[in-house]
C-alpha cells in the first residue's frame, strides 16, 4: 500500500475531524458521549489512500448508507455493525445494538444540525457506548417531559398542608424520606413507594397534597386528566393510556398524578366492553412502572373508591391507599392564614373564622376567600375609599357558603377509610 501526500485528502479528514471536534465542543458542557477523537482512523484515513482510493470510500458509505433497510434482521444488523467498524456482535445482540446507533445517529444530526452518516455514528456508538445511552435517554427525556406539560412545584406547597392534618405525618414518612433518603433505604431494605392512591371527599386538597409531595421531594410534577386520554376518541383511550404509561416509565424524579381515577380504573363487573379493556390495560401497566428501575412516583386520586376494580386495591398493585378527609382546626387555621395574607385585611378574628368554617374543606375555604375578595373590591370600587377585609367581612358572607362535608358524607368516609386504607 502506497503512501501517498495528504493533500487529496483534506476535505475529507477536515470532514471528520470538524464533525467529531464539533460534536465535542458542541456537547461539552453536557457531558457527551462524543468526546474522543479517534485520530489512528482519521491518520489510516488521510494517510493510505488517493484521491480514487477516497471517491470510493465516500461512495461505498453512500451506498451502504441508502443500503440499509428499514426493518433490518438481526443478521443484517450484525453485517451492518461490522461492515462500519469491524466489530462483530452475536444477531441477536447486534439488533439492539443496531437501534441504539440509529438513535445515536439521530441525536448527533439533531444537535450538530446536519445528518452524521452511519459510519461515523456507528464508531462514536461504540467508542463510548454508555455515555451515549445515557446522553440520549436524557436527550429524549426532556421531550417528553415538555410534551407531557411537566412543572415544577415550589417547596413552599408542602408548608401549605398543616403537620395536625392525619395524611401530612403518614405521607412524610412513608413517602417522602424513603423516597429522598435512597442510600438509606438501601441500607435497610426499605422499597420506596411507586405507586399511591389518594381518596377522599370531594374537595379535601387530594391534588394539592400530590402537588406538595412534588414539591417536597423537587421533583417534576406531570398531571393527566382522564379528558386528555379521550381526546382522540373513547376507543383510543387504551391506547393513549398505554402511550403515556411508556412514556412515564422513561422519566426521572417525577411525580404522575391521574386525577378523576374512577373513570379508567373503573370495576369491571358492570362494565363495557371499552370500559374493560381500559381497566385491563391499567392493570398491566402499574406492573411495568413498578418494575423500572428509575425514580417515578405515580398517584391517583379518587372520590369513590368503592367504584374502583377490586384488582386494582389488593396488595401488589398500589402500594399505599390513603386516606384524605376533612380539616382539623389547625388545618383550617393553616390554609385561613396563608390566603388572609393575600387580602387587603383590617382586624381578623382568625379563632372565630376557624369555629365557624367546621366542615369546610380546603376548596370551601379557596372559594370563601375568593368572595371575600370580590366583595372587598366591590366595597371599594362603590365607595372609592380603602376597604379592608374584617371578621365583619366574613359574617356577612359565611352564612351564604354550605361547606361540602355532611354528617353522611363524613361517615361514609370513615367507612371507606376502614374498607380500603392501606399504608
Amino acid at each position: 500500500m502506497k503512501v501517498v501526500s495528504p493533500r487529496p485528502f483534506l476535505n475529507y479528514f477536515q470532514f471528520l475531524l470538524h464533525v467529531r471536534l464539533g460534536a465535542a465542543f458542541t456537547f461539552a458542557s453536557q457531558k457527551p458521549a462524543i468526546v474522543k477523537i479517534n485520530y489512528v482512523f482519521c491518520l489510516v484515513d488521510l494517510c493510505c489512500f488517493d484521491d480514487s482510493a477516497e471517491a470510493k470510500y465516500l461512495n461505498q458509505e453512500e451506498i451502504m448508507n441508502s443500503a440499509v433497510i428499514e426493518n433490518p434482521s438481526p443478521e443484517d444488523c450484525a453485517n451492518n455493525i461490522f461492515e462500519f467498524s469491524g466489530t462483530k456482535f452475536e444477531p441477536e445482540i447486534a439488533a439492539e445494538v443496531w437501534q441504539q446507533i440509529l438513535q445515536h445517529k439521530w441525536l448527533m444530526s439533531e444537535k450538530l444540525g446536519r445528518d452524521i452518516g452511519l459510519r461515523i455514528s456507528c464508531i462514536d456508538f461504540l467508542e463510548n457506548m454508555d455515555q451515549a445511552l445515557k446522553e440520549y435517554i436524557d436527550y429524549k427525556r426532556k421531550d417528553i417531559l415538555a410534551e407531557m406539560g411537566a412543572q415544577r412545584i415550589g417547596r413552599e406547597k408542602w408548608d401549605t398542608i398543616s403537620d395536625s392534618q392525619p395524611p401530612k405525618q403518614l405521607v412524610q414518612r412513608r413517602i417522602i424520606l424513603p423516597l429522598a433518603e435512597a442510600a438509606l433505604s438501601k441500607k435497610h431494605g426499605v422499597t420506596p413507594p411507586k405507586t399511591i392512591i389518594f381518596f377522599g371527599p370531594p374537595g379535601t386538597g387530594k391534588t394539592h397534597f400530590v402537588k406538595a409531595i412534588a414539591g417536597a421531594l423537587s421533583w417534576w410534577y406531570i398531571e393527566i386528566l382522564p379528558s386528555m386520554l379521550m381526546v382522540d376518541g373513547i376507543e383510543r383511550l387504551g391506547a393513549n393510556l398505554h402511550s403515556v404509561m411508556e412514556k412515564a416509565r422513561n422519566l426521572e424524579e417525577a411525580v404522575v398524578f391521574i386525577d378523576e381515577f374512577e373513570e379508567i380504573g373503573a370495576s369491571r363487573d358492570a362494565a363495557t366492553r371499552i370500559d374493560k379493556s381500559i381497566t385491563n390495560e391499567f392493570l398491566k401497566q402499574v406492573p411495568l412502572l413498578k418494575n423500572q428501575g428509575n425514580k417515578v412516583l405515580f398517584v391517583c386520586a379518587t372520590n369513590y373508591i368503592r367504584e374502583l376494580d377490586a384488582a386494582l386495591l389488593r396488595p401488589g398493585r398500589f402500594d399505599c391507599i390513603i386516606p384524605v378527609g376533612g380539616l382539623d382546626e389547625d388545618g383550617r387555621r393553616t390554609i385561613l392564614e396563608q390566603f388572609l395574607s393575600k387580602l387587603n385585611t383590617g382586624n381578623v378574628d382568625i379563632s372565630l373564622i376557624v369555629k365557624m368554617t367546621s366542615r369546610f374543606t380546603p376548596a370551601d375555604i379557596e372559594y370563601l376567600f375568593r368572595q371575600a375578595a370580590h366583595f372587598a373590591f366591590e366595597q371599594e370600587h362603590a365607595s372609592k375609599q380603602d376597604y379592608r377585609v374584617t371578621t365583619d367581612t366574613f359574617l356577612e358572607i359565611l352564612p351564604n357558603i354550605r361547606p361540602s362535608l355532611t354528617e353522611e358524607i363524613i361517615e361514609e368516609f370513615q367507612k371507606d377509610s376502614i374498607t380500603y386504607s392501606r399504608t
